[in-house]
């Protein structure tokens, strides 16, 4: 499940580029690591099919160029229109495995969590599958190391050789959590799930049947693009928002349903705020970490996440510093899971900030706004090989190309040319246009815009290879 915006994270994380495509911990991203982890459980008595994603429209191409980078083909990309939590996700995927005719076991996992000991989760994973196979619901649970009021708990009670969940928990006091630890039967909800589709869709129908007559409606209107998966929007838009906690799950104790609870000790983190971060960063003898260029004096306990300067600080005791180009984050790290406030004050104000980087992520590179005044903007962009931008022309703006290094092919009118190295054109206002490159390096150049407005809506496309609009 790949479709959260992670507004805890920002300035890093924002809605168009959520902390699971991004490197947080390690050297891949949380997506990334997500999938290799479940690419490691097959065994003689388990059979892995490649995985289905959920997620979000505007993130397909994301989903895709890092799977392809891990060298994991999906199945399917299941695309929401909009988000609905957690359970109609699922209910998509558990329709998806139906479709063969077969009746799979499903490892549904959030896509931005971390794990340090992956031989342990591995091993916990196949325990769950083993019981899951029999038709129980199985929940991993976290043994947990700390009194945490941030998660939701489970209380779990012996049933033979298994584990049943006798009850789930909401989100404690400190008191609480003290207490729950020192008791032994509580572990932290991770939200990850390993049961059969039908038993998911047989629950769901029990449960909570406006959701699953809502998502089937959803799902028979589907349209299906190559890897892309799209349900009815309008059948979709109509779903229930729930999560699969509150929809099956804390309704399954007390009832006939089996659910069972596997232990996972393996270091797991679910990242849900900067001070996650802290925890599982590498830090010095003070206690402080750091990613990117960071300078500390006489600091405890804080973190520095810089990304496109160096950043200094002196005096700080358990801070938390995110630099961006265009945004810049200081905050109590106690306190970092307020920053979704900012993100929702963003958002109120109509800012772009909670929902683009400077540099801009598209499915045929990348663009960065590194300049803009009174009538003008300057942008850095790169082109992948065998990539190209829309045909288009704007109403309010001429635009000057500079190659910095590549070759670029240019439609301008009329007229292709090919250009290298050092080598410029002009687009008057209004021309039709196109940008690719046909090497076999990335192309860059610096685009110069000059007009009375430079908005990205001024865009009239005729033609583009990524379905755009």
């Amino acid at each position: 499940m790949a479709g959260g915006s992670g507004t805890r994270l920002w300035p890093l994380s924002r809605a168009g580029y959520p902390k699971q495509f991004l490197v947080l911990a390690g050297n891949s991203s949380l997506f990334q690591q997500a999938a290799h982890r479940l690419n490691q459980l097959a065994t003689d008595d388990i059979q892995l099919k490649p995985p289905e994603i959920v997620g979000n429209e505007e993130h397909r191409f994301l989903v895709l160029d890092q799977l392809r980078e891990t060298g994991i083909e999906p199945c399917g990309v299941l695309l929401e229109p909009m988000g609905r939590n957690t359970a109609p996700a699922l209910t998509l995927a558990a329709l998806q495995a139906l479709e063969s005719g077969e009746d799979p076991v499903l490892v549904v996992t959030p896509a931005d969590q971390t794990v340090g000991n992956g031989e342990a989760f591995t091993s916990a994973l196949q325990k769950a599958i083993r019981q899951a196979s029999g038709g129980a619901i199985v929940i991993l649970g976290i043994t947990p190391d700390r009194a945490e009021t941030g998660y939701g708990y489970i209380r779990s009670q012996a049933e033979g050789a298994e584990v049943a969940v006798a009850e789930f928990v909401e989100k404690p006091d400190a008191e609480t959590a003290a207490r729950y630890v020192a008791d032994g039967h509580y572990f932290w909800n991770s939200g990850m799930f390993v049961l059969r589709a039908s038993v998911w869709m047989k629950a769901l129908e029990r449960f909570r049947p406006d959701i699953a007559e809502a998502t089937r409606k959803s799902w028979a209107q589907r349209k299906v693009d190559a890897k892309f998966v799209r349900p009815g929007k309008e059948e979709f838009a109509a779903i229930p928002s729930e999560s699969v906690d509150y929809a099956v799950m804390e309704r399954c104790p007390g009832s006939d349903i089996a659910l069972r609870m596997v232990e996972l000790d393996a270091g797991w983190n679910d990242l849900g705020a900067w001070e996650a971060v802290w925890q599982v960063a590498e830090k010095d003898a003070q206690g402080n970490a750091a990613q990117g260029d960071a300078i500390f004096s006489d600091c405890q306990n804080t973190l520095v996440h810089a990304t496109s300067r160096l950043v200094s600080v002196v005096g700080l005791q358990d801070v938390v510093v995110v630099e961006t180009p265009d945004a810049i984050l200081v905050s109590d790290r106690s306190r970092s899971q307020e920053v979704k406030k900012i993100v929702a004050k963003l958002d109120a104000e109509k800012r772009g900030e909670q929902t683009l980087h400077r540099k801009v992520h598209r499915p045929w590179g990348w663009y960065d706004s590194i300049d803009s005044g009174e009538r003008f903007q300057v942008k850095r962009i790169m082109v992948k090989p065998g990539a190209s931008l829309s045909l288009q022309m704007h109403h309010h703006r001429a635009e000057h190309w500079i190659v910095v290094s590549g070759t670029a092919e240019i439609t301008n009118g009329d007229k292709v040319l090919l250009l290298s190295e050092n080598q410029s054109t002009y687009i008057p206002l209004g021309q039709t246009h196109r940008l690719a490159n046909p090497g076999k390096v990335p192309l860059e150049i610096i685009e110069v815009q000059s007009g009375s407005y430079l908005g990205e809506d001024d865009i009239v496309r005729f033609e583009d290879t990524y379905g755009r609009n």
